[in-house]
Protein backbone atom coordinates (compact mmCIF):
# COMPACT_ATOMS: atom_id res chain seq x y z
CA UNK A 1 0.00 0.00 0.00
CA UNK A 2 1.31 3.49 -1.02
CA UNK A 3 0.36 6.87 0.16
CA UNK A 4 0.43 9.16 -2.64
CA UNK A 5 -1.72 12.48 -3.10
CA UNK A 6 -5.37 11.99 -2.76
CA UNK A 7 -5.37 8.02 -2.02
CA UNK A 8 -3.71 5.07 -1.35
CA UNK A 9 -2.23 2.74 -3.78
CA UNK A 10 -2.40 -1.05 -3.85
CA UNK A 11 0.82 -1.99 -5.72
CA UNK A 12 1.73 -5.91 -6.72
CA UNK A 13 5.28 -6.43 -6.87
CA UNK A 14 7.58 -9.04 -8.11
CA UNK A 15 10.64 -10.48 -10.23
CA UNK A 16 13.57 -9.06 -10.94
CA UNK A 17 14.78 -6.46 -13.97
CA UNK A 18 13.55 -4.02 -15.90
CA UNK A 19 10.74 -1.99 -14.33
CA UNK A 20 7.13 -3.04 -16.19
CA UNK A 21 4.02 -1.24 -14.54
CA UNK A 22 0.83 -2.97 -15.53
CA UNK A 23 -2.73 -0.72 -15.55
CA UNK A 24 -5.73 -2.70 -15.44
CA UNK A 25 -9.30 -1.99 -17.08
CA UNK A 26 -12.63 -1.02 -16.36
CA UNK A 27 -14.45 -4.48 -14.51
CA UNK A 28 -11.09 -5.69 -13.89
CA UNK A 29 -8.68 -5.14 -11.57
CA UNK A 30 -4.37 -6.09 -10.94
CA UNK A 31 -5.76 -9.76 -11.19
CA UNK A 32 -6.41 -9.59 -14.44
CA UNK A 33 -2.74 -9.59 -15.08
CA UNK A 34 -1.27 -12.19 -13.02
CA UNK A 35 -0.81 -14.97 -15.93
CA UNK A 36 1.39 -12.16 -18.23
CA UNK A 37 3.30 -11.51 -14.69
CA UNK A 38 4.19 -14.58 -13.97
CA UNK A 39 5.59 -14.82 -17.48
CA UNK A 40 7.30 -11.64 -17.14
CA UNK A 41 9.39 -12.06 -13.63
CA UNK A 42 12.06 -14.11 -14.68
CA UNK A 43 13.00 -11.14 -16.66
CA UNK A 44 11.37 -7.82 -15.45
CA UNK A 45 10.55 -6.49 -12.33
CA UNK A 46 6.36 -6.46 -12.43
CA UNK A 47 4.25 -4.30 -10.57
CA UNK A 48 1.00 -4.31 -11.08
CA UNK A 49 -0.91 -1.24 -9.19
CA UNK A 50 -4.76 -0.94 -9.17
CA UNK A 51 -6.49 2.18 -10.70
CA UNK A 52 -7.14 5.06 -7.57
CA UNK A 53 -10.63 3.73 -6.76
CA UNK A 54 -10.92 0.47 -7.56
CA UNK A 55 -9.87 -2.99 -6.47
CA UNK A 56 -7.81 -2.14 -2.74
CA UNK A 57 -6.49 1.00 -3.88
CA UNK A 58 -8.61 3.34 -1.96
CA UNK A 59 -11.01 6.30 -3.39
CA UNK A 60 -9.96 10.01 -4.12
CA UNK A 61 -12.81 12.78 -2.53
CA UNK A 62 -11.64 14.23 -6.39
CA UNK A 63 -9.72 13.70 -9.45
CA UNK A 64 -11.25 10.41 -10.43
CA UNK A 65 -9.65 11.07 -14.22
CA UNK A 66 -6.70 9.25 -16.77
CA UNK A 67 -4.29 12.26 -16.36
CA UNK A 68 -4.87 12.75 -12.66
CA UNK A 69 -4.94 9.05 -12.09
CA UNK A 70 -1.62 8.97 -13.92
CA UNK A 71 -0.20 11.74 -12.08
CA UNK A 72 -1.02 9.54 -8.43
CA UNK A 73 0.75 6.31 -10.32
CA UNK A 74 3.94 8.13 -10.98
CA UNK A 75 4.16 9.44 -7.55
CA UNK A 76 3.63 5.70 -6.21
CA UNK A 77 6.14 4.11 -8.54
CA UNK A 78 8.99 6.84 -7.51
CA UNK A 79 7.50 5.86 -4.23
CA UNK A 80 8.49 2.37 -4.68
CA UNK A 81 12.45 3.63 -5.94
CA UNK A 82 11.74 2.84 -9.49
CA UNK A 83 12.73 5.78 -11.72
CA UNK A 84 12.21 4.33 -15.22
CA UNK A 85 9.19 1.94 -16.36
CA UNK A 86 7.83 0.37 -19.10
CA UNK A 87 4.20 0.88 -19.32
CA UNK A 88 1.38 -1.00 -20.32
CA UNK A 89 -2.65 -0.43 -20.29
CA UNK A 90 -5.97 -2.38 -20.89
CA UNK A 91 -9.11 -0.80 -21.44
CA UNK A 92 -9.25 2.70 -19.22
CA UNK A 93 -6.11 1.58 -18.00
CA UNK A 94 -4.79 2.14 -21.55
CA UNK A 95 -5.58 5.94 -21.00
CA UNK A 96 -4.05 6.28 -17.92
CA UNK A 97 -0.89 4.56 -19.53
CA UNK A 98 -0.55 6.94 -22.34
CA UNK A 99 -1.32 10.30 -19.68
CA UNK A 100 1.66 8.46 -18.05
CA UNK A 101 4.14 8.28 -20.98
CA UNK A 102 3.24 11.62 -22.25
CA UNK A 103 3.86 13.44 -18.94
CA UNK A 104 7.12 11.96 -18.03
CA UNK A 105 8.13 10.55 -21.68
CA UNK A 106 11.88 10.49 -20.26
CA UNK A 107 11.26 7.84 -17.88
CA UNK A 108 9.02 5.41 -20.40
CA UNK A 109 11.27 3.31 -22.02
CA UNK A 110 8.45 1.32 -23.96
CA UNK A 111 4.82 1.83 -23.80
CA UNK A 112 2.19 -0.77 -24.43
CA UNK A 113 -1.34 -0.11 -25.15
CA UNK A 114 -4.26 -2.43 -25.08
CA UNK A 115 -7.82 -2.60 -26.95
CA UNK A 116 -9.69 0.76 -26.26
CA UNK A 117 -9.24 4.30 -27.48
CA UNK A 118 -7.12 7.81 -27.19
CA UNK A 119 -10.00 10.30 -26.33
CA UNK A 120 -8.88 13.45 -28.39
CA UNK A 121 -6.83 11.71 -30.46
CA UNK A 122 -8.01 11.42 -34.28
CA UNK A 123 -10.88 10.06 -34.97
CA UNK A 124 -11.89 9.51 -31.56
CA UNK A 125 -15.66 10.08 -31.72
CA UNK A 126 -16.35 7.80 -34.41
CA UNK A 127 -16.02 5.23 -31.02
CA UNK A 128 -16.94 7.22 -28.13
CA UNK A 129 -20.63 8.36 -30.60
CA UNK A 130 -21.04 4.80 -31.58
CA UNK A 131 -23.74 3.07 -30.05
CA UNK A 132 -22.09 1.98 -27.03
CA UNK A 133 -24.60 3.11 -23.86
CA UNK A 134 -22.11 2.10 -21.02
CA UNK A 135 -19.55 5.61 -22.04
CA UNK A 136 -22.44 7.93 -20.87
CA UNK A 137 -24.04 5.30 -18.24
CA UNK A 138 -22.90 7.32 -14.69
CA UNK A 139 -24.46 9.27 -11.94
CA UNK A 140 -27.10 8.46 -9.53
CA UNK A 141 -29.58 6.49 -10.97
CA UNK A 142 -27.22 4.14 -13.10
CA UNK A 143 -25.64 3.66 -9.73
CA UNK A 144 -28.97 2.54 -7.68
CA UNK A 145 -29.80 0.40 -10.87
CA UNK A 146 -26.56 -1.38 -10.53
CA UNK A 147 -26.44 -1.13 -6.91
CA UNK A 148 -27.00 -5.43 -5.66
CA UNK A 149 -26.42 -6.16 -9.37
CA UNK A 150 -22.87 -5.40 -10.20
CA UNK A 151 -22.19 -8.75 -11.43
CA UNK A 152 -25.60 -8.53 -13.53
CA UNK A 153 -23.75 -5.35 -14.83
CA UNK A 154 -20.07 -6.56 -15.79
CA UNK A 155 -21.68 -9.91 -17.23
CA UNK A 156 -22.91 -7.50 -20.31
CA UNK A 157 -18.87 -6.45 -21.08
CA UNK A 158 -17.47 -9.80 -19.97
CA UNK A 159 -19.54 -11.39 -22.42
CA UNK A 160 -20.68 -8.96 -25.28
CA UNK A 161 -17.34 -7.72 -25.70
CA UNK A 162 -16.23 -10.98 -26.12
CA UNK A 163 -15.73 -12.62 -29.68
CA UNK A 164 -17.02 -15.68 -27.83
CA UNK A 165 -18.49 -15.19 -24.65
CA UNK A 166 -17.81 -19.04 -23.57
CA UNK A 167 -13.74 -18.04 -23.45
CA UNK A 168 -13.88 -15.02 -22.12
CA UNK A 169 -13.44 -13.91 -18.00
CA UNK A 170 -13.39 -16.93 -16.42
CA UNK A 171 -15.73 -17.63 -13.51
CA UNK A 172 -13.52 -17.30 -10.42
CA UNK A 173 -12.36 -13.77 -11.54
CA UNK A 174 -15.96 -12.71 -12.58
CA UNK A 175 -16.67 -13.45 -8.51
CA UNK A 176 -13.96 -11.90 -7.37
CA UNK A 177 -14.14 -8.42 -9.67
CA UNK A 178 -18.16 -8.21 -8.72
CA UNK A 179 -17.32 -8.51 -5.25
CA UNK A 180 -14.78 -6.23 -5.47
CA UNK A 181 -16.45 -3.57 -7.55
CA UNK A 182 -19.34 -4.19 -5.10
CA UNK A 183 -17.61 -2.81 -2.16
CA UNK A 184 -19.04 0.79 -1.20
CA UNK A 185 -18.75 4.22 -3.21
CA UNK A 186 -16.40 1.29 -5.65
CA UNK A 187 -18.84 1.81 -8.43
CA UNK A 188 -19.12 5.25 -8.28
CA UNK A 189 -15.79 5.79 -8.37
CA UNK A 190 -15.64 3.39 -11.93
CA UNK A 191 -18.15 5.37 -13.22
CA UNK A 192 -15.92 8.64 -12.73
CA UNK A 193 -13.64 7.39 -15.12
CA UNK A 194 -16.23 7.16 -17.66
CA UNK A 195 -17.54 10.51 -16.48
CA UNK A 196 -14.22 12.14 -17.00
CA UNK A 197 -13.99 11.35 -20.91
CA UNK A 198 -14.50 14.49 -22.37
CA UNK A 199 -11.81 16.11 -19.84
CA UNK A 200 -9.73 13.30 -20.99
CA UNK A 201 -10.12 14.00 -24.42
CA UNK A 202 -9.04 17.99 -23.74
CA UNK A 203 -6.20 16.89 -21.64
CA UNK A 204 -4.96 14.05 -24.56
CA UNK A 205 -5.66 16.67 -27.75
CA UNK A 206 -3.02 18.98 -25.70
CA UNK A 207 -0.41 15.68 -25.01
CA UNK A 208 -1.14 14.55 -28.54
CA UNK A 209 0.72 17.60 -29.92
CA UNK A 210 4.13 16.21 -29.13
CA UNK A 211 4.57 12.62 -30.50
CA UNK A 212 6.47 10.02 -28.13
CA UNK A 213 9.26 9.01 -28.86
CA UNK A 214 9.47 5.77 -27.12
CA UNK A 215 8.43 2.56 -28.95
CA UNK A 216 5.00 2.46 -28.42
CA UNK A 217 3.06 -0.99 -29.41
CA UNK A 218 -0.82 -1.48 -29.95
CA UNK A 219 -2.06 -4.73 -29.23
CA UNK A 220 -5.86 -4.96 -29.96
CA UNK A 221 -8.67 -7.89 -30.37
CA UNK A 222 -9.42 -8.32 -33.97
CA UNK A 223 -13.40 -8.56 -32.87
CA UNK A 224 -12.56 -5.32 -31.09
CA UNK A 225 -10.80 -1.96 -31.27
CA UNK A 226 -7.75 -3.30 -32.56
CA UNK A 227 -7.95 -1.88 -36.01
CA UNK A 228 -9.19 2.13 -34.38
CA UNK A 229 -6.52 1.93 -31.38
CA UNK A 230 -3.77 1.38 -34.45
CA UNK A 231 -5.04 4.30 -36.34
CA UNK A 232 -4.73 6.33 -32.99
CA UNK A 233 -1.75 4.84 -31.96
CA UNK A 234 0.24 5.79 -35.71
CA UNK A 235 -0.86 9.62 -34.41
CA UNK A 236 0.30 9.50 -31.39
CA UNK A 237 3.94 7.63 -32.23
CA UNK A 238 6.89 8.31 -34.24
CA UNK A 239 7.93 4.76 -33.41
CA UNK A 240 4.02 2.53 -33.54
CA UNK A 241 4.31 -1.06 -33.67
CA UNK A 242 0.54 -2.51 -34.86
CA UNK A 243 -0.51 -5.90 -33.41
CA UNK A 244 -4.00 -7.64 -33.83
CA UNK A 245 -4.69 -10.89 -32.19
CA UNK A 246 -6.79 -12.89 -34.55
CA UNK A 247 -10.41 -14.31 -33.22
CA UNK A 248 -10.19 -12.17 -29.99
CA UNK A 249 -12.72 -9.76 -28.87
CA UNK A 250 -11.84 -6.92 -25.90
CA UNK A 251 -10.32 -9.47 -23.10
CA UNK A 252 -7.48 -10.90 -25.32
CA UNK A 253 -5.65 -11.72 -21.87
CA UNK A 254 -8.23 -14.21 -21.39
CA UNK A 255 -9.64 -15.05 -24.94
CA UNK A 256 -6.57 -15.45 -26.39
CA UNK A 257 -4.16 -16.09 -23.70
CA UNK A 258 -0.86 -17.36 -25.31
CA UNK A 259 -0.81 -15.21 -28.48
CA UNK A 260 -1.85 -11.80 -26.25
CA UNK A 261 0.87 -12.71 -23.69
CA UNK A 262 3.39 -13.20 -26.28
CA UNK A 263 2.62 -9.79 -28.09
CA UNK A 264 2.97 -7.91 -25.00
CA UNK A 265 6.55 -9.69 -24.25
CA UNK A 266 7.83 -9.22 -27.75
CA UNK A 267 6.82 -5.48 -27.21
CA UNK A 268 8.78 -4.72 -23.49
CA UNK A 269 11.52 -6.47 -25.24
CA UNK A 270 12.15 -3.73 -27.70
CA UNK A 271 15.34 -1.76 -26.64
CA UNK A 272 14.76 1.62 -25.39
CA UNK A 273 17.96 2.80 -27.50
CA UNK A 274 14.92 2.40 -30.72
CA UNK A 275 14.34 5.96 -29.77
CA UNK A 276 17.54 7.01 -30.05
Amino acid sequence: MVPVEGCTLSATIGGKGPTVLLLHGYAETAQMWKPLAVQLAPRFTVVAIDLPGIGDSSIPASGIDMKTSAQRIHEGVHKLGYDRARVVGHDIGLMVAYAYAAMYPSEVEQLTLMDAFLPGIGAWRDVYDAPVWHFRFYGHTPELLVKGRERTYFEHFWNDFAADPKHSIPETDRRAYAKAYARPGRMTAGFAYFKSFLKTADDFAELGKTRLTMPVASIGGEKANGDALGAQVKLISANPTIVIIKSSGHWMMEEKPEETIAAVTRALEQSATAQK
